[in-house]
């Protein structure tokens, strides 16, 4: 058994909070001061990796950091970039990209929508239909990894499109980010978001986007929002060597510096996709074995979280299968979809396939219904 497991009362098989590292945890033991110059130049160490981590062409992009969850970050973009006359189209196929939409809307921006349905993946054909219909489009916005159903969007296809129309891509990697091997000049991703506390195994605190510079320096004046202008945020990071407009969440951050160290120690993202899809394949092969059926197909399930659908028993009460979880030392998800009766398990984070392995001897042991 890992240490994080002797520490932690129980494991975080949830796509985030997540189950971290006892060093991540230790990281925020100390206090730091927003306008020392140690702290910023922490936060400017951050950007410089996060911008290497995304691509090999690093001097074409650019990180800001943005405090609150990672829907903070989504919604600087949308409500930052987009200018009055633009226009957006989101793809969605679940909870994540319904959010977009959302936002978009309260915004004020034009929005144009394909949805694919909550178990269907994204598919280029019909944004390239759209797009030759409608050229006032200047923006189209994705989900990467829907947790709604652990659904991993296939976006290349998507950038590609994008690019020969000559539109801004925009991709939410909340999920997925860090965990799967990827080079978003490579995908065409002007703009990419991300969260502390997903596959990079940090704590929840802030979110962060990673942009091609030349874009994001055209968006001055833009912002609908005060605190969640983006080129504002930016520029100050620029300008002031890595300071925060607004009181930043140091302890977060620290930890962040922390877990990123860490990732490099595994051997970056492909040692950590590696890692994440064994626990899923134990996760997935096991729970068939028990008599469980995964919601989606191989071809479409992404390595970070799993739905199943309900054991076909009238006993069962995915709050009593909760509750013993718990007790039993694993943390789970309810299911968020529509149409079935589904409930969640993911296996990121300080997760490894030996606590697969007992989270599917217990239960194994304890029928739960």
């Amino acid at each position: 058994m890992n240490q994080t497991a002797i520490d932690n009362p129980y494991l975080l098989l949830t796509p985030g909070p997540l189950t971290t590292s006892q060093a991540v945890r230790e990281a925020m033991l100390r206090d730091w001061c927003t306008w020392d110059r140690d702290y910023n130049e922490l936060v400017q160490a951050i950007r410089v990796k996060l911008v290497r981590l995304a691509t090999a062409r690093f001097e074409d992009f650019t990180t800001v950091l943005m405090q609150g969850s990672g829907t903070f970050s989504v919604e600087a973009v949308l409500s930052s970039v987009i200018p009055t006359e633009g226009k957006l189209l989101v793809l969605t196929n679940g909870a994540y990209g319904d959010r977009m939409v959302q936002m978009a809307r309260v915004h004020g921006i034009a929005t144009e929508v394909i949805d694919f349905g909550e178990v269907t993946p994204v598919a280029a054909g019909p944004v390239e239909e759209l797009l030759e219909k409608d050229p006032a489009i200047t923006h189209i916005a994705v989900v990467h990894s829907e947790t709604t159903t652990g659904m991993l969007n296939p976006i290349a296809d998507i950038g590609e499109t994008a690019k020969r129309y000559g539109k801004i891509f925009i991709v939410d990697a909340m999920s997925s980010f860090g965990g799967v091997p990827m080079d978003i000049a490579d995908l065409h991703i002007d703009y990419l978001i991300s969260s502390a506390n997903k596959c990079i195994q940090g704590v929840p605190g802030f979110g962060f986007i990673i942009a091609r510079t030349t874009e994001l320096a055209a968006t001055k004046g833009r912002a609908r929002t005060l605190s969640l202008d983006l080129y504002d945020q930016w520029e100050t990071m620029e300008k002031h060597n890595g300071k925060w407009r607004f009181t930043s969440p140091t302890h977060v951050v620290r930890a962040f510096y922390q877990a990123l160290v860490e990732l490099e120690a595994e051997g970056g993202m492909e040692k950590r996709y590696e890692r994440y899809s064994r626990n899923q394949q134990i996760l997935a092969e096991g729970m068939e074995r028990l008599g469980f059926r995964s919601l989606l197909s191989k071809e479409s399930q992404s390595p970070f979280i799993t739905s199943f659908y309900y054991p076909d028993q009238e006993a069962f009460t995915f709050q009593a299968f909760y509750e013993r979880l718990k007790k039993a030392g694993f943390v789970i998800y309810p299911g968020k979809i529509s149409q079935a009766d589904t409930f969640r398990i993911g296996n990121i984070g300080e997760v490894y396939p030996e606590d697969m392995e007992r989270l599917l001897k217990a239960i194994a042991e304890n029928r739960f219904w």
